[in-house]
């Protein structure tokens, strides 16, 4: 008779066998052909380097999720401006018990105690752990290396491909760092400086007086005046200050200036006494010695005072070190920041974000999650808004870069995700037309969302076979709206410079729609929220529809902006005058 303890011992060695039959066999989660273009291989990692894995389970009601976001943002619903809480997310977000059992086991097999994992999000679907290399490799079936971007002289830790066993098929979206090699550093921002449009050193126009006419040198130049005339702000004072706030999300290790505010201020607002606070996120830093960041501000508190603004620090990579045993920062630009910020008590009302990456550089998972996480900010009743980019169609040779080297028109993420708001750039006055570098065209990712597909639609049908198999048809297409987006004027370093890109659209277009949130929020109403089912709906009335200009890209003079929808400036630019009475109807 076999003893109590072989009877364990075998019991053990049972469930040991059990559980390698179900983490042996692996399916390939992403794998990148070639190293991502800007990217090099630097050296190998050591076995013992050690950092934080980020592992996203399923969120069992994700679908629900979308459904309650969608009704609480169409204006005929019932339920419409009723936004979700908190505790609504996190009960939606929750990981099924079968994904927790199977991850855990998971851990088990590997040898990982599941109590060192640390929580990062309010519906526990997101977890981070401390790992060595070795363990990463194993785990996730994959060689992780040292790379390096040459233009950012960032360094990243990342793999070009990984696993995960076949159990987990459903039950994990997204692992990180892996097949991403976006990082805070080198992703891309739009702003570029404009020398061939000379500088002005005041406006004389500030601040418009009401019923002025746009001045004409805002043709070339923009000022806050400029846009205060051109979209129909003027003589409007912000009433719900202590409920409002306006969020600008920061990267790329650039900061927003005090000085440089109260520069600007004087020379464009009419000497206001301007002002925002900076809040820290991942080891970011508030220095004063890098005005990297002044355009977002300066426009939106411009434009916006007195509401509160609120410029969000999120860290970048420290010194490259591949023998320290300090954990390296994974240095994953969104996803850290989007935790954060969701797991705050309060977030502001209207987020703008002027930074973006070709969608094809963002594995689908990574930006099939992160697009989610943008869904839960529009459920809480915050309105993010995005740049569309500034390579019209595409920038550079628009390969593919799947090992085809097939050129096809190249979308922008976050742009493209259905739960932002994209913002495409404009220039000149009356009209505006579409300024040439303005990003705009059609997801591979994500499919045109009911939203909008009646006038996308309409539009793709009106281009026949032109750019046949260069765009997919049935992705989902942004821009969404629109702003000035050439000439805009801003203090750097006490000197003014003239700025362009639709980083400046985007900043601009948030800044309109927090003073809509204002006239919302004084009337007793609840903030916006997610607004893309009501721009495309009531809303539309309240813009400017612009009808010419094109974005070029790819070889080709791109698509054309046209009368309704299209790919350039959306549904056109905002008339605050219209948009205010809408918005409390």
């Amino acid at each position: 008779m076999l003893s109590l303890l072989s009877l364990a011992t075998l019991g053990a060695l049972a469930s040991a066998k059990v559980l390698t039959r179900r983490f042996d066999e692996n399916a390939v989660k992403h794998s990148w052909y070639e190293v991502p273009k800007g990217w090099a291989h630097y050296q190998e990692a050591p076995k013992d380097h050690e950092f934080d894995m980020r592992i996203s389970l399923k969120q069992h009601g994700y679908d629900d999720l979308i459904n309650h976001l969608l009704e609480i943002s169409n204006p005929s619903h019932e339920r419409f401006g009723n936004h979700l809480s908190k505790e609504q997310i996190a009960e939606l977000t929750a990981p099924h018990p079968d994904s927790l059992e199977v991850f855990h086991d998971w851990l088990s097999f590997h040898d990982i105690d599941a109590s060192t994992l640390k929580t990062e999000s309010t519906g526990g679907d997101t977890f981070t752990i401390r790992v060595s290399v070795a363990q990463a490799e194993s785990m996730l079936d994959a060689k992780y290396a040292f790379y390096h971007h040459e233009a950012s002289d960032d360094y990243v830790l990342r793999t070009m491909s990984y696993s995960l066993p076949k159990a987990l098929s459903g039950h994990v979206d997204l692992v990180t760092p892996t097949t991403y090699f976006g990082t805070t550093k080198a992703m891309a921002k739009g702003a570029i400086t404009q020398d061939d449009i000379p500088a002005i050193e005041s406006d004389p126009f500030a601040p418009v007086a009401i019923d002025a006419a746009v001045p004409t040198s805002c043709n070339t130049v923009i000022t806050p005046a400029c846009l205060i005339g051109l979209y129909n702000l003027t003589g409007y004072v912000p009433q719900a200050a202590d409920k409002n706030k306006l969020g600008v999300a920061g990267y790329l290790e650039e900061y927003a200036n005090h000085a440089d505010l109260a520069t600007f201020a004087t020379k464009f607002v009419s000497g206001k006494a301007l002002n925002f606070s900076t809040i820290t996120v991942n080891g970011g830093k508030d220095d004063q010695s890098d005005p990297g960041a002044n355009l977002d501000i300066q426009y939106t508190v411009g434009l916006t005072y007195p509401t509160p603004n609120i410029y969000y620090s999120t860290g970048g990579s420290p010194p490259f070190n591949p023998d320290s045993q300090t954990p390296t920062n994974t240095n994953e630009p969104y996803e850290a920041f989007l935790l954060f910020l969701l797991n705050q008590t309060t977030i502001p009302q209207v987020l703008t974000t002027s930074y973006g990456d070709d969608e094809q550089t963002v594995p689908q998972d990574y930006a099939e999650r992160v697009c989610a996480l943008f869904a839960q900010l529009g459920a809480l009743g915050t309105t993010v808004f995005f740049s569309s980019g500034d390579f019209g169609v595409g920038g550079g040779d628009c390969k593919t870069n799947d090992g085809t080297n097939k050129v096809l028109f190249q979308p922008a993420f976050p742009a493209s995700c259905p739960w932002v708001t994209a913002v495409g750039g404009t220039s000149k006055t009356n009209p505006e037309t579409a300024v040439s570098f303005t990003g705009g065209g059609f997801s591979r990712y994500f499919a045109t969302p009911d939203y909008q597909k009646t006038v996308v639609d309409s539009y793709v049908t009106s281009l026949g076979t032109k750019y046949n198999g260069l765009y997919n048809k049935t992705g989902r297409a942004y821009p969404d709206i629109a702003a000035q987006g050439s000439g805009f004027q801003v203090v750097i370093g006490g000197r003014t410079s003239s700025v362009g890109g639709t980083s400046a659209s985007s900043p601009t277009v948030a800044a309109v729609f927090s003073l809509l949130n204002d006239v919302r929020l004084a009337s007793g109403k609840t903030s916006l929220g997610f607004i893309n089912p009501w721009l495309y709906s009531n809303l539309t009335s309240g813009l400017n529809d612009i009808t010419s200009g094109s974005n070029p890209g790819c070889s080709t003079s791109g698509f054309s902006a046209a009368k309704g929808w299209d790919p350039t400036t959306g549904l056109g630019t905002p008339d605050f005058a219209k948009l205010k009475t809408l918005v409390v109807a």
